[in-house]
């Protein structure tokens, strides 16, 4: 196996070169690499990294906005292998902005690292009704939804996600709030599973409500 392709790979996701990974996959692919090998060690664990980094605010915003870009297309590349070799995402995640509330940043910030780490995405963007999140979750079977609030006045909306699920008795998906008025006081007040107070934390969260190591 050719390690020299997977730190290139590695390489080219940290630093953001998006002009090298289109390349640096292709060849890895023609050269026999398995298709996990190269999405766990080349990908996912780049991003790893920039998440971590971005955690400890040695890196910003953009550094990991474009060093998701790379990671993408380098995604984008290995998709039909991925189906035929039947690699499955880690889990899928639905997230959304909640209802009356159009920002989306932290939100979009937390799709891109929750993809890095291998999850599946389903973003329903802003402005989300409580009703949309738990039928979207259902529909997709996803375990965990994620609700972001930057607006106090559209936290109660959170709430109303999980007051339809204790309605409807269903158990087995997972609420997580965030945003910057958010809390873990006020997701223990609304009976949320747990709060994250960033992008990056929000993947160590993740893990942690689904057993991941």
């Amino acid at each position: 196996m050719n390690n020299e392709i997977i730190t290139n790979i590695y390489k080219s996701v940290t630093n953001a070169e998006i002009k090298s990974i289109e390349v640096l996959v292709k060849t890895a692919l023609e050269e026999g690499i398995p298709v996990k090998v190269i999405l766990n060690e080349g990908l996912i664990s780049a991003m790893d990294f920039i998440g971590n980094k971005f955690a400890k605010r040695e890196i910003f915003l953009p550094d990991v906005l474009l060093s998701a870009k790379a990671m993408k297309l380098g995604i984008e590349i290995l998709k039909p292998f991925l189906a035929d070799e039947k690699i499955a995402p880690l889990e899928k995640v639905v997230i959304g902005t909640v209802q009356g509330d159009m920002h989306d940043i932290g939100k979009n910030l937390v799709g891109i690292m929750l993809q890095g780490a291998g999850f599946q995405v389903i973003d329903l963007g802003n402005d989300v009704s409580p009703e949309r999140f738990v039928d979207s979750a259902i529909a997709e079977n996803a375990p965990i939804i994620g609700l972001s609030a930057l607006l106090t006045t559209t936290m109660p909306s959170m709430k109303k996600v999980i007051d339809i699920l204790q309605e409807r008795n269903i158990k087995n998906i997972k609420v997580i709030i965030g945003g910057a008025p958010v809390s873990d006081e006020f997701a223990r007040q609304i009976g949320a599973d747990a709060h994250s107070y960033d992008a990056a934390n929000a993947v160590a969260t993740v893990k942690n409500l689904l057993k991941i190591p």
